[in-house]
Order: structure tokens, then C-alpha cells, then sequence
């Protein structure tokens, strides 16, 4: 390397205002500033690195400074400006505060600062990175930055504006430099190129530009690294990316066309090939992320704005817009989700090869089961209850083995019903449970029971008939089986339904402490709602109390039990009687109506027994549950 080389960065920094590249509100206000004499004290330069806040700070202080100053348009031969050009510290001090950031260097400074210029009108102290200063070099420098003699000037720059104390930013002019724009670095890099005759493409220029997140000499650093390839060839959009360590946009788009189709095996031989290439894994996902996120922006986005957003030129972007209508947005959501999760993993894993491979057979493997209206059919067949679904079949199960068909009884009538003497009604009636099995066994199905069809493939789940209110023990199920607490459920097993019709639910419990325990407001609240689904009604009125000796449904919920027809001899002992030729039904129910009970004492001794047993009901509850009573 010659002794004379300069590096392109150093050789194209603007000298002038006018050669400022972007930040076109800054420089007019420095212009203005300028030409009124209106000039502060303090300035504070932020912004992102390569956005020129050094070089503004340097062409301020030139002129300022120069023979003809302060002018917008330093003369560049005074000794003043070659003295700022070649960075000779006389009148403009640059100082590192990454490497002077303690409060004895600041000091240092603060000692120098009454001594006039030499050459020039001001003695200018250009501060670098001064968010690294420590706090207490800060508050040495607090005073000073306020109130600083006539012909002392401060200019701060940092790239992290919010580690700066806010009683120096208040003391400052503050000026954000912003990214400088894609179009603004390709047109600066191509008048470097054309200047030092550099053979290279504008595809070349604009991924350069697209790299440099918005920073002009990260560009120009990059264009000089390859200005060595330019000699013999053009430069290419490839050789950058290959200097880049980026894969290219044509591999990109043949990885995302196998994960769009849903093909794992070929997604993984071009995984295979970009990582033999020297991809790194990191890297490989980081592009591919950033692909699936153009991706997204031209989904979404204008037309016009596609170029500025992405970065990308036309042929790129017309390969993009073919690929748009493959994917809907969620998909490409749930894509990038997934990149950014095995990016994590990446990592953190120390074979991170295999998790790049696992990551790509997931991706390639996701698109075909998250489309939105496959999941939406799936949705409505499962509400309706439909057997075929209409977007994409399901893989096929072996169907289960035909059951027998399902009978049901037969209701019975009132008529039917077999007479029972009067003799011998508090005898047993459940002796005879299995003559009545061995009875239904003879009953005919085609007399007493319809037969279900089972030509369909698909059976639904079973739906609830709608009580009628004549059968307690089905509505009082009902109830039970729509409490969703344990606790609850548990606590009404103990209890006895007298009364489940629409107007009214009377709920019995043998125990003052229950009822107080039941009747709190979350767990009456609950029954009121079980009530409420299985009258479909709001609002239905729920009483918990004591029995009362009129409690006629009480006894014949009780009392209902299927035997067959008996006949009672007065020795009280039980004797089936024979079926019928026809049989109507595979059971009746005998109801016995409850006769008044008078409470003698062999009665009151009864009752006290009950109450112990249901003591111990409550014992078991109240230990089952780690629960206790609440007066």
C-alpha cells in the first residue's frame, strides 16, 4: 500500500455545508446561524453513527474560524482551515470522551479554556462520544458549559443522546441527524465511483446503500474494500453480498418457495448447499427473515413505496409480487415468528446445524395447516356438526367396529300399569330385580324399542333433550351435571330436590349450617344458572331450606325405582308375577305415596340418627375439601 493512499471515507469528507450529504434542515440552520451571527455557545450533535457529526462539527468550527469567517463558505487555504483539515490542535480540539472520560480530564480542559486562539476568532472544543463521560466529569463540566467565555465554543456529539445528563442537553442547541437516505448514498457513491473509476453496477450501489442502514462512510468503507474487484470486472450485487457474508436474493427465493409449498426435503438440500457455501447458520436465518419481511411489505404496501421500503430493485420486487398471493398475512406473521424463536435458539445452542435444520423442516412444514380459511371451515364443522370438511381432507382413520343398536323404552302408560294391594306397601320391592332381567331378555325389540340407523360415518356429539319437568330425578341430574365446582356438586349430593319446575327450585337440606353454607352467594349464584340452562330462561327463582313435612315430591323422587309387577301377600312376603304375553316396556315404575308420618319417638330417635349421619357426611366434605364452616 502506498504511503500517500487515503482511504475513500477520509478523501470524500465534505469540507462545506453545501457538501453535506442529507440533513438538509441542519445545514439550513447552520447557514442561518451563520450568516445572522447568531451563534450558541453549546451545540449537541446526535444522531447515528456515519450521519456526519463530526464532519458538521469540523466544517462549523472552519467556518467559524476561517480568515473570511465566519462564512458559509470557508476559504479551505487560510491557516486556520488547513489546521482543521489536518487535524492539528491549536484552535479546534477534538477530544475522545471514550478514552478521556474521567473527571481529571475534564478538569484539564477546563484549565485550558482561558487561553485565547491563535489563529482564529474562537477556541473550539469538539467532544466525541460524550455520553461516555462519567457522571462526575459531567458536573464538572456543568458550569462551564452554562457560562463559557466569549470566544470558547463546545460542540458535543453522541450516537446515545439519552445517556447525556439532561442539565447538559438543557444547556445545549440540539440537533438530530437523521439516516441518510438510500437514494442520497447510492447517488453519492456513484460520483465516488465515476471519480476514482470504479467499474461497478448500480444493483451493486443500491445493496451497498441498503447495508449501510443509512450511514454514508459505512457505504464508502464498503466501496473501497471492493473497488479491488473492480479492475478486471464489473462489481455485482453478488460480489457484495459475498463480501457481505449475505446470501443472495435468487437463493432466497428458491428457499421460500419450497417452505411456501410445503416441501421440507428440497428446502433442506438448498439449506445444505447455502451453509457448504460458509453461510453461517445465524446468518441463513437473519436473510431469510429479512426476506419473509419484504415479503410482508409488499403484501401490504403501495406499489410506489415498495422500492424505498424494501430496498430492493424491480426484477426483485416482481418476484415478490408473485409469491404475495401464495401466503395470507397471518402466515407470513407466523413465519417470522418462527425465524425470530430459532434465531434464539441459534443462539444459545452449541450445535447450532442441527437446530438450523430442525428450524427449516418446521417452517417448510407450518404454511399448509395455518391458512385462515382452513382453519375458519374447521371452526364451523365443529360447531355444526358436520362430517366432511369442504378445504382439505383429512388423513384417513380405520373406522371403528358397528356397534348393536341402541333401543329405547318404550314410555308407559298410566293405564298399563299393574294393580298393587294395598296390603304390605312399606315391603321390599327390589327382590325381584333379577326375574326382571331374565323377563327382558324375552321382550321383543321390534315391540318395545326403535332401532337407530348406522349408516353414518360421522356421529355427533349428544345433544340433551329439553326436560319436561315431569321427571325430577332427570331434572335434578340435569342440574347436578351444569355445577362446574366440585365443591358445590359435592355439598347438593347431600341435598334433596322437592320441587325443579320453571317458576320455582325448592332445594332441601336436613341441616341449618348447609343451608347457610349453600345459600352464600357464589354457590347459589351457581345453581341459579344450572336452573337457568336447564329451563333455558334467565332468572329462575332457586329456595334452599328445611323439609317440610308436606314435601309430597320428595318422597316419590324417593320412591321411584325400576322392578317389574309384584303382587304383596299379606305375610309380606314378595311374589313376581307372570309377564304378560306382550310385554309394553323393559321396566315400570311403582309409585308409593307417602303416608303422614306422626313424629312418635321411635321417630324422633330415627331423626336424631339421621342428623349424626349427616354429621358425618359433613365431617367427610369439610376434610375432603380443607373446608369449614361460615355462621
Amino acid at each position: 500500500m502506498s504511503e500517500n493512499y487515503v482511504p475513500l471515507y477520509r478523501k470524500y469528507r465534505p469540507q462545506t455545508l453545501d457538501m453535506l450529504v442529507g440533513q438538509e434542515h441542519i445545514k439550513k440552520t447552520l447557514t442561518s446561524a451563520i450568516e445572522l451571527g447568531k451563534i450558541a455557545h453549546a451545540f449537541l450533535f446526535t444522531g447515528p453513527r456515519g450521519t456526519g457529526k463530526t464532519s458538521t462539527a469540523r466544517i462549523l468550527a472552519k467556518s467559524l474560524n476561517c480568515k473570511n469567517g465566519p462564512t458559509i463558505h470557508p476559504c479551505g487555504e487560510c491557516e486556520s482551515c488547513r489546521d482543521i483539515t489536518n487535524t492539528v490542535p491549536i484552535d479546534v480540539i477534538e477530544i475522545d470522551a471514550a478514552s478521556n472520560r474521567k473527571v481529571e480530564d475534564t478538569q484539564n480542559i477546563l484549565e485550558k479554556i482561558q487561553y485565547v486562539p491563535v489563529h482564529g476568532k474562537y477556541k473550539i472544543y469538539i467532544i466525541d462520544e460524550v455520553h461516555m463521560l462519567t457522571n462526575h466529569a459531567f458536573n464538572a463540566l456543568l458550569k462551564t458549559l452554562e457560562e463559557p467565555p466569549e470566544n470558547v465554543i463546545f460542540i458535543l456529539a453522541t450516537t446515545e443522546v439519552h445517556k447525556v445528563l439532561d442539565t447538559i442537553k438543557s444547556r445545549c442547541q440540539r440537533f438530530d441527524f437523521r439516516r441518510i437516505t438510500t437514494d442520497d448514498i447510492v447517488k453519492h457513491l456513484r460520483y465516488i465511483s465515476d471519480k476514482e473509476k470504479i467499474n461497478i453496477s448500480d444493483d451493486a450501489l443500491f445493496t451497498i446503500a441498503k447495508n449501510s442502514a443509512g450511514g454514508m462512510r459505512d457505504s464508502i468503507s464498503l466501496l473501497d474494500q471492493l473497488s479491488l474487484l473492480g479492475v478486471s470486472k464489473e462489481i455485482t450485487s453478488d460480489d457484495v453480498n459475498s463480501i457481505l457474508g449475505r446470501i443472495s436474493f435468487d437463493i432466497l427465493n428458491k428457499l421460500s418457495e419450497k417452505i411456501i409449498s410445503s416441501s421440507p426435503n428440497e428446502a433442506i438440500e438448498i439449506l445444505n448447499e447455502i451453509y457448504n457455501a460458509g453461510n453461517e447458520p445465524l446468518q441463513i436465518l437473519t436473510n431469510l427473515s429479512e426476506y419473509f419481511k419484504n415479503l410482508l411489505i409488499v403484501k401490504n404496501c403501495k406499489k410506489e413505496l415498495l422500492s424505498e421500503l424494501t430496498g430492493l430493485n424491480e426484477p426483485q420486487i416482481a418476484e415478490l409480487l408473485k409469491q404475495k398471493d401464495k401466503l395470507e398475512v397471518q402466515q407470513i406473521v407466523f413465519l417470522l415468528e418462527k425465524i425470530s424463536y430459532y434465531i434464539k435458539e441459534v443462539k444459545l445452542a452449541s450445535n447450532q446445524h442441527l437446530w438450523l435444520e430442525v428450524g427449516m423442516i418446521d417452517l417448510a412444514n407450518m404454511t399448509e395447516n395455518t391458512t385462515l380459511l382452513d382453519l375458519q371451515n374447521r371452526v364451523k364443522m365443529l360447531e355444526s356438526g358436520a362430517t366432511q370438511m369442504s378445504a382439505r381432507p383429512l388423513p384417513q382413520v380405520n373406522k371403528p367396529q358397528p356397534q348393536p343398536p341402541i333401543t329405547r323404552p318404550a314410555p308407559v302408560q298410566p293405564s298399563e300399569m299393574p294393580e298393587v294391594l294395598n296390603e304390605g306397601v312399606n315391603g321390599e320391592v327390589n327382590g325381584g330385580a333379577n326375574d326382571v332381567n331374565a323377563a327382558n331378555e324375552k321382550a321383543k325389540p321390534e315391540d318395545t324399542a326403535e332401532v337407530f340407523s348406522k349408516e353414518d360415518d360421522f356421529t355427533p356429539p349428544p345433544i340433551s333433550k329439553k326436560p319436561t319437568g315431569d321427571d325430577i330425578q332427570s331434572l335434578w341430574e340435569a342440574l347436578l351435571a351444569n355445577i362446574k365446582s366440585p365443591a358445590t356438586r359435592a355439598l347438593l349430593n347431600l341435598a334433596t330436590p322437592v320441587k325443579l319446575a320453571k317458576d320455582e327450585v325448592i332445594i332441601t337440606f336436613k341441616n341449618d349450617k348447609l343451608i347457610a353454607q349453600v345459600s352464600s352467594a357464589n354457590k347459589k349464584e351457581m345453581i341459579e344458572k344450572a336452573a337457568d340452562v336447564i329451563f333455558n330462561q334467565n332468572g329462575t327463582k332457586v329456595v334452599i331450606r328445611l323439609p317440610k313435612g308436606d314435601d309430597v315430591a320428595l318422597a316419590e323422587y324417593k320412591s321411584k325405582v325400576k322392578v317389574a309387577p309384584v303382587s304383596v301377600k299379606k305375610n309380606n312376603e314378595l311374589k313376581i308375577n307372570e309377564l304378560k304375553s306382550e310385554p309394553k316396556s323393559e321396566a315400570v315404575v311403582v309409585q308409593v305415596k307417602p303416608q303422614p308420618v306422626e313424629k312418635t319417638e321411635e321417630f324422633e330417635k330415627k331423626e336424631d340418627k339421621e342428623k349424626r349421619i349427616e354429621s358425618d357426611q359433613e365431617k367427610m366434605i369439610l376434610d375432603l375439601f380443607d373446608g369449614k364452616y361460615i355462621e
